[in-house]
């Protein structure tokens, strides 16, 4: 039996990321894959695939150009789904091997096949072969799987989950999506795009409760004017699927209401990886959507597994998984370049348009009782925005008073997810209005968007306003 100082299971964003780092530093690594493409959700299924189809919608649909030149850009021919596929299956391809060359640079050790616990040092795997490999240290970083509620009859042909739907072999004229977190959001700007009609089911009052709510109800208006319709305090009862392809599904909803669509996605939520481990031979704990319990070094309630990444549960970001991974490592070797996770951290939603924020909120300034106010700098008034065709979209600033330090940055528009990165800085070293105005900028970009909301802020706490 082969052994190693640390095995992995999963390549996805924790798995590849934490295996190459303890490679880097000399330990003996191996990793264990069951998919024939590397790379888990962030490259397959979810992170990138997702997000490129985003960008296709937006190239094929112009809805960035349409305008702005003084006329709507009218494509010379009919779009096939082969062709909005495309960007998506070579992006995936093309990552799942560097990840996989990778590994292969740094001497990890690929072993492919389905992994389980014979006991909490040793790892089966199989099919095709049937190996047995030793590890000092495991680290869990299956990822998770889309939620299969009973209700909900998946055919993966026009009913489908976050994963099938990236497989669509036409485009829906019509689309429901439920679920109105992240997932649900990005898709059903993406299909409204490419010009289907879209029904978004939410069972709260409102969409993305954990941003800033000036910027959600922003969304909810570019949602709407883009033809999708925003279900609120609605969930679905059941789902009648027609033998024949050419008839409408039927979606029955709890307010007795009956939705006719093409297609029907959920995305509603995610399970933890866990099934095939084995799990519960050890004595390691999973809540109720099967994502492991891991304490601060992201060890497991068996000293030397570790867990990290989806399977362990929120943020289930990519780039939060990638850190885990390697922070998980640190904790395993001692390695002391990393002692843990930023406390300040971006968030992004692909949507169109894009959302992204760092720090508190509006909601959450006031909840804490701080002493606050804003300041907001539009696209459309900046002389970049104006050239771009930006009609829409914004930034914001929380910041305290009288301090004037920021607490938090809220972004929609284009590129919101690039833009953001500057704020982390901000926020972590405390830095005041003052600091955004006194700094010099490139003349014309987006950037201007930090300095004319710090002026705004300063006119708010003035009561001395020039602009509304």
């Amino acid at each position: 039996m082969k052994e190693y100082e640390l095995i992995v299971i999963g390549t996805g964003p924790a798995g590849e990321k934490a295996s190459v780092k303890a490679a880097y530093f000399g330990h003996r690594v191996a990793i264990i894959e069951k998919e024939s493409l590397f790379g888990g959700a962030e490259v397959v299924t979810g992170t990138l695939p997702s997000k490129t189809l985003k960008e296709t919608a937006l190239f094929f649909s112009g809805k960035h150009e349409k305008g702005l030149f003084g006329i709507d850009r009218d494509l010379q021919r009919q779009v096939s789904i082969q062709d909005f596929m495309y960007r998506k299956n070579l992006i995936t391809s093309s990552e799942a091997k560097e990840v996989r060359d990778n590994l292969l640079r740094h001497k990890v050790d690929i072993y492919q096949g389905i992994a389980s616990f014979e006991d909490a040092h040793t790892l089966r795997v199989g099919p095709p072969a049937d190996t047995l490999i030793r590890g000092e240290y495991i680290l869990i970083a299956t990822g998770s799987y889309p939620f299969h509620p009973s209700h909900i009859p998946f055919d993966k042909k026009r009913v489908h989950d976050s994963d099938s739907i990236l497989q669509i072999t036409r485009f829906p004229t019509s689309l429901c999506v439920l679920g109105a977190g992240v997932i649900g959001c990005e898709y059903a700007t993406i299909f409204s795009t490419v010009g289907a009609k879209v029904y978004l089911v939410n069972d709260k009052k409102d969409i993305l409760p954990h941003i800033d709510e000036e910027i959600s109800s922003d969304l909810v208006r570019q949602m709407h004017e883009s033809n999708i319709d925003i279900l609120f305090n609605e969930s679905v009862k059941h789902i009648e699927v027609p033998e024949d392809e050419g008839k409408p599904l039927k979606v029955f909803l709890a307010s007795g209401r009956t939705l006719e669509v093409d297609m029907f996605l959920f995305a509603a939520g995610r399970s933890g990886n866990v099934s095939a481990l084995g799990l519960e031979k050890l004595g390691i704990t999973v809540d109720s959507r099967q994502a492991i319990k891991v304490d601060s070094a992201y060890r497991t309630t068996v000293p030397h597994i570790f867990a990290a990444g989806d399977v362990i549960g929120f943020p289930a970001l990519a780039s939060t998984s990638m850190e885990q991974g390697r922070l998980a490592v640190a904790n395993m070797f001692k390695t002391k370049d990393l002692e843990q996770l930023p406390i300040v951290l971006p968030y992004g939603i692909y949507t169109i348009p894009e959302v992204s924020m760092v720090g508190i909120t509006e909601q959450q300034a006031k909840a804490k009782q701080l002493p606050y106010m804003t300041g907001k700098a539009r696209y459309a008034d900046m002389p970049r925005g104006k050239i771009m065709g930006a009609d829409d979209g914004f930034l914001k600033l929380v910041f305290e008073t009288p301090s004037l330090i920021i607490k938090g940055v809220h972004v929609i528009g284009f590129i919101a997810t690039e833009l953001i990165h500057f704020a982390i800085h901000l926020i972590e070293e405390e830095k005041t209005l003052y600091y955004l105005i006194e700094h010099v900028y490139n003349y014309p970009t987006l950037h201007d968007l930090y300095k004319y909301a710090a002026y705004d802020g300063l006119s708010n706490v003035s009561g001395h306003k020039v602009k509304s």
